[in-house]
């Protein structure tokens, strides 16, 4: 699972008064896929906040059941063992979704990144068994080209690739549970799932604010230390690191994040990256890839698509903290 770097400056279990039409808020939070959850919707009185509640641990649980490699039943988990079953609504988009981030970043996000997660220990076994000798063989079963949906199933070119979600599931169920909610008529919400954050509206009248973590190695408590407060309206936002997931051996940090074109952990200056979009998906895919891509590649990146707004922190030759942050997001945070 991928770690997260926000966190979430609301208050839950509380009703929060505003100045437009004096709206009220109720809050719940949760867990699910390994992590936590937190909601925020507006209520006008007549949402049964039980119910809601039990609607969206209804919805994760059939989310889980579909993209989840941590549970054998899984859809996921079964395509992974070449098992001949049909893929749900759920694993269909999140699939073409991947593989448009894969196009769009050339290859700098590919979920067939699987088995080089597995290699390097970071899979659901957490055993690492890579060597340089595997490299060659593992990188042939990486690439989306190689696998495919046809007729809603999915179609390996070897059988020996692994699909893997985890950087991309947690920023797309949260797009699942904002449907929910608009689909019930609710006009302004938070959805929080392991970090990343989908917002509607905004919360009577102000927006929603969102903190950032520094990124120093084991900072393990979200909020403890923070670096920014970033103000949200009607947008999505994820954040990938480096600092919370990874292994020292022999003197050498290898972290979670694999980079599908070289087989090997990313290494570079980007300690983490924080992307505003309209999608929560698509932001939290584009933020891995951005800790893949490293500083500069990134930024260049991100002059080439307007159409996402960066956080990112990085370290200079002396080791010090740093940010690049988009021109057009600037008013919006708040340090």
């Amino acid at each position: 699972m991928k770690i997260r770097t926000l966190t979430l400056l609301v208050i839950l279990f509380s009703f929060l008064s505003a100045c437009r039409e004096k709206s009220v808020y109720s809050g719940f939070t949760g867990f699910a896929q390994g992590t936590t959850y937190n909601m925020v919707v507006e209520n006008p009185g007549n949402l049964n906040i039980e119910e809601l509640k039990a609607g969206v641990e209804k919805i994760l649980r059939d989310f889980d059941m579909s993209l989840s490699l941590y549970k054998d039943s899984s859809i996921l988990s079964r395509i992974n063992r070449n098992e001949d079953i049909p893929a749900d609504s759920f694993f269909i988009e999140c699939f073409n979704l991947s593989k448009y981030i894969s196009l769009l970043t050339g290859g700098a996000f590919d979920i067939t990144v699987g088995p080089l997660v597995r290699a390097w220990g970071f899979g659901p076994d957490e055993h690492k068994n890579f060597s340089v000798s595997k490299l060659d063989s593992l990188l042939k079963l990486v690439g989306k080209d190689k696998v495919d949906l046809r007729n809603g199933k999915v179609i390996k070119e070897l059988p020996g690739i692994l699909l893997d979600f985890n950087a991309i599931a947690q920023g797309y169920s949260a797009d699942v549970i904002s449907r929910y909610f608009e689909k019930l008529g609710i006009r302004s919400f938070l959805v929080e799932i392991g970090g990343e954050v989908r917002v509607k509206g905004d919360k009577g009248g102000v927006r929603w604010k969102i903190g950032i973590d520094k990124p120093f190695d084991n900072n393990m408590i979200p909020g403890n230390d923070l670096e920014a407060i970033i103000s949200l309206k009607d947008q999505s936002l994820a954040t990938s690191g480096n600092y919370r997931k990874f292994y020292v051996e022999d003197g050498i940090k290898y972290s979670h994040t694999i980079d599908p074109r070289t087989g090997y952990p990313a290494r570079n200056q980007l300690l983490s990256a924080t992307i505003i979009a309209s999608d929560c998906g698509t932001a939290d895919g584009v933020a891995t890839a951005c800790m893949v891509m490293g500083k500069d590649k990134t930024i260049e990146f991100l002059g080439k698509h307007p159409e996402f707004e960066a956080y990112l922190i990085y370290s200079d030759e002396s080791g010090n903290f740093r940010t690049w942050i988009s021109e057009s997001l600037k008013k919006y945070v708040l340090e």
